[in-house]
């Protein structure tokens, strides 16, 4: 079954708190952007946000750094409630380390690759993550269109890991919407970050339903 992380990059950030409670029934995991200015052309969060969010919510917090230099950050984001940490592959010379340090820390750790990424690259560090996350728009800002050559990247990483014979789980960010979430789901996605699709939609509910079910019959 598919899991779904609402993105609080789409919410209203005035009301943050209440935002991630009409939600947190529905949905698996809170996910948290982090940008730096640097690696992607805007600022976001940071850890203060990420500590008041930590008391707010039960629900995994997944972190996704799009910042330069993650190395310096890491285990402060862990400290403060991160159960899951992306690190770009483009972001740092040392990625092997990063991983094993996030997971000597006690959270999950993500490889994210940006759309012009080839998964190939992957293949020295991908029997070392917990998960991928598969960047479908180009980081910086929510409410993106999907870039359609995703799909043919994410069934590639899905025969990877099958050959494998591995469980790491295949996060798609970007773009995510009713329009193509069931056949992300279809094709490999086991985690959909949805901002727009859940807290600016007053379906989010039946949408969500709908995609677990989706992941269900396609597992028959």
């Amino acid at each position: 079954m598919a899991k779904i992380a609402a993105s609080i990059l789409a919410c209203d950030l005035a009301r943050l708190a209440d935002e991630v409670k009409r939600v947190e029934e529905h949905v698996d995991m809170i996910h948290f952007d982090v940008m730096d200015g640097h690696f992607v052309p805007n600022i976001s969060f940071g850890l203060p946000v990420l500590k008041a969010l930590r008391k707010e919510t039960k629900l995994p917090i997944s972190v996704h750094l799009m910042i330069t230099n993650p190395e310096d950050y890491i285990d402060r984001f862990i400290e403060e409630g991160a159960d899951m940490v992306a690190i770009h592959y483009e972001s740092t010379f040392h990625l092997h380390r990063l991983v094993h340090r996030v997971k000597d820390l006690g959270a999950q750790a993500f490889v994210a690759i940006n759309p012009h990424t080839p998964i190939n690259l992957l293949s020295e560090i991908i029997t070392d993550v917990d998960g991928v996350l598969v960047m479908s728009v180009n980081p910086g800002f929510s409410g993106q269109r999907f870039i359609a050559r995703s799909l043919e990247k994410i069934r590639n990483l899905r025969k990877m890991v099958k050959e494998l014979g591995l469980e790491t789980e295949i996060m798609v960010d970007g773009g995510v919407n009713e329009e193509n979430a069931s056949i992300l789901v279809k094709n490999g996605a086991t985690i959909l970050v949805m901002g727009y699709g859940i807290f600016r939609n007053d379906n989010y509910v039946e949408l969500i339903k709908s995609i677990k079910q989706e992941r269900e019959e396609s597992a028959d």
